[in-house]
């Protein structure tokens, strides 16, 4: 004995395959011109106008999605170019922090630029282009199931000329087997053949208005669904490519800024290797003469009263301390300090080699002051106190010498 559960499936089996046999032999008919079709030249224009949208939205999807994976590629072509100029780019090298700083700016640009499209764009046309599917699936249904319409209706119109005949054939003499039979059968068989004939008009008619309704439904429920998708496909490419282009113009924007500070930090590296100074000039030691006195002005006493005049020598020194233009006197400038001549900041790194040399960091700035005894300055050194400290303690005793090919003047 066949389980439930199988002849079920297997009776749903048979009803398909009939169904499709009946279709099938219903559009033989129809093309051979022998049964009529049910023709909507509005709907026809409809599904012409969707196969038209679908297709178009499919590719766009397509497009966008090709334009996605490109801008990936993209951004990851660019992060391999300058994570290799960052891991190259020495310490000590001009802008290190600032480059550090662009490549991290860089990839997050171009990770808000796709994160941006794929939210904006890219999901919006996801959303469109889901709807594609089913309202072909729909069509088509709709179209089998007209095609059950047709051959209902026509099997419902062959039944009613049968029905006729039927009736003319009954209101003859009985048949064969009706003259054969007894008078008494003879009435029964008669109704018989009625009620046969009643049976199949009545299972017939019900099966053609089944038919119609539901054609009838699916067919009014996308002649409103139609015209609306297709006039919405124009604000789908509004949202689509407003959005694309505005996410393309900032994205273009932040990228010109981060190109030219690159330029930028590229222009400053090239200058400081033009300025590379060689190493800071050699200090020869100096000893004074046993007789000679040490005085702030470079000469020497010629006796042991401190009123004595200043030798000849003086002159010089001052003569030399004029070439040293623009020095302030103590007092003069309470803002600057005492000898004050210019300012200077360092392009270069120092380190001190001796005790009265100053340590330097590129981007300080040191404000260079006059010898208190020119014969002391060595060629190519300078003296001075970074005025960071000078603003804020107002002392010069930690002034110290540092080369001059180490600065560049302000």
């Amino acid at each position: 004995m066949a389980e439930p559960g199988k002849s079920v499936t297997a009776g749903k089996l048979a009803i398909n395959v009939q169904k499709r046999l009946s279709r099938a032999q219903e559009k033989v008919l129809q093309k051979l011109g022998k049964a009529d079709e049910t023709r909507d030249v509005v709907f026809e224009e409809m599904v012409a106008k969707f196969n038209k949208q679908m297709s178009e939205g499919t590719k766009l999807h397509k497009d966008l999605k090709a334009y996605m994976a490109a801008v990936k590629t993209m951004h990851d072509a660019s992060r391999r170019l300058q994570d290799c100029l960052a891991d190259m780019y020495d310490p000590e090298w001009f802008g290190k922090e600032e480059m550090d700083t662009l490549v991290e700016d860089t990839d997050t640009l171009w990770l808000d630029y796709h994160q941006n499209i794929n939210d904006k764009s890219l999901n919006t046309l996801d959303t469109y282009v889901t709807q594609f599917p089913d309202i072909k699936a729909r069509i088509a249904k709709r179209d089998r199931k007209m095609v059950d319409f047709d051959s209902a209706r026509h099997h419902f119109a062959s039944l009613q000329k049968g029905k006729k005949k039927d009736e003319a054939k009954i209101a003859k003499p009985a048949a064969l087997l009706e003259m054969a039979a007894p008078s008494w059968a003879q009435g029964l068989i008669s109704a018989h053949q009625v009620a046969q004939t009643n049976l199949s008009y009545n299972q017939a008619e019900e099966d053609l208005g089944r038919a119609q309704k539901i054609f009838e439904e699916l067919n009014v429920e996308l002649q409103d669904e139609l015209p609306s998708l297709w006039d919405n496909r124009v604000g789908i490419y509004v949202t689509t490519f407003q959005a694309l282009a505005g996410h393309q113009e900032k994205f273009h924007k932040e990228m010109s800024k981060l190109s030219q500070n690159l330029n930028d930090i590229m222009t400053n590296l090239e200058e400081q290797r033009q300025l590379k100074p060689g190493p800071p000039p050699s200090r020869p030691e100096l000893t004074p003469s046993p007789d000679q006195s040490h005085n702030p002005f470079g000469g020497q006493n010629t006796g042991s009263d401190a009123n004595t005049e200043i030798t000849t020598t003086a002159p010089q020194v001052f003569s030399d301390c004029s070439l040293l233009q623009g020095v302030v006197a103590s007092g003069s400038d309470p803002e600057l300090p005492p000898g004050f001549i210019y300012k200077v900041k360092a392009i270069h790194d120092y380190t001190p080699t001796d005790n009265d040399e100053m340590e330097l960091k590129m981007g300080d700035v040191v404000l260079a002051l006059a010898f208190d005894n020119p014969d002391e300055q060595d060629d190519g050194w300078l003296l001075g106190v970074k005025e960071s400290h000078w603003v804020q303690h107002k002392d010069i005793s930690v002034k110290g010498v540092f080369p001059e090919n180490f600065t560049q003047k302000v």
